[in-house]
């Protein structure tokens, strides 16, 4: 069975873990703390055992899923692994560094996909030792809820590492949109002007922070309102992609607002930081 490696442990990682187990995956779980390792494993076990209450997973599946998990800080233990996903936080420092270290473990016929929401493949894929084996794959969040994976090839990704990105989430049972290297992607590139729109209306009293997010629930059909989604993401997050796509396109559309701006700088950060546009 084919061996995955994840390095960066967060929300986002640890969702991946679980859906890679969950499939049948070994999976070598890599994060540069222990108790952050812990946590997550952790996190993943709780993840399984709700499925199971759910219905939607045994229980012998889900304690052979968990037993998939190799929770270690060395990033030599990724040796052996065919695809390792690199995960950390959207900044392009800690991402350069994560995939720097990856590639001087990783073989040179592994896979290295970043979990970027924003940042250029192309950009990337110049801290790994083998470009053509770089690529991007976009998971959703919550990942083992949500249906879909972008597949985003670099300008120097090769066909079959194409070919491998699109085996694994497929493996996984994710739906996949091939994308190509812009930034934001497809997603996040319609998603975050929204999202900075709805917080504009906000600052200029356009209407309420309720009102906002009931016109968009009730009149477009989405579950979510724009700054209660906004929230869960982390507006430290949507900040940080926004800035990515105002330096990526120079277009003034994609200036964040001055209010998200301060509220980050306050650190109302949203769901992560008990409160941002709403109070948790």
């Amino acid at each position: 069975m084919l061996k995955v490696g994840v390095v960066g442990l967060g929300t986002m990682g640890s969702g991946i873990v679980q859906s890679c187990v969950e499939s049948g995956f070994d999976v070598v779980a890599v994060d540069v703390s222990g108790d952050i390792v812990s946590r997550a494993v952790d996190r993943v076990k709780l993840g399984l055992d709700k499925r199971v209450e759910k219905g939607k997973l045994e229980a012998r599946s889900a304690s052979a899923a968990a037993a998939k998990i190799q929770g270690t800080t060395k990033f030599d233990d990724l040796q052996g692994c065919a695809i390792i996903i690199e995960a950390v936080y959207e900044k392009q420092e800690l991402k350069k560094s994560a995939i720097g270290r990856i590639s001087e473990t990783a073989g040179n016929d592994c896979v290295i996909a970043t979990n970027t929401s924003s940042i250029s493949i192309t950009l990337l894929s110049k801290y790994s030792r083998h470009p053509e084996n770089f690529i991007g794959m976009h998971f959703f969040n919550p990942v083992p809820l949500m249906p879909i994976v972008e597949i985003v090839r670099g300008y120097l990704t090769s066909d079959s590492t194409v070919s491998s990105a699109t085996a694994l989430a497929k493996g996984m049972k994710k739906e996949i949109v091939e994308v190509a290297d812009y930034p934001g992607f497809v997603s996040n590139r319609i998603l975050m002007p929204m999202i900075n729109e709805a917080v504009f209306a906000l600052m200029e009293g356009v209407s309420t922070r309720d009102g906002i997010d009931r016109v968009m629930k009730l009149g477009m059909n989405h579950p979510m309102g724009p700054l209660e989604l906004a929230d869960f993401i982390g507006l430290d997050v949507c900040l940080d992609i926004l800035n990515v796509l105002y330096e990526g396109f120079r277009d003034p559309k994609y200036r964040p607002a001055p209010l998200l701006v301060n509220m980050v700088n306050a650190g109302r950060l949203g769901r992560k930081s008990g409160e941002g546009f709403y109070r948790y």
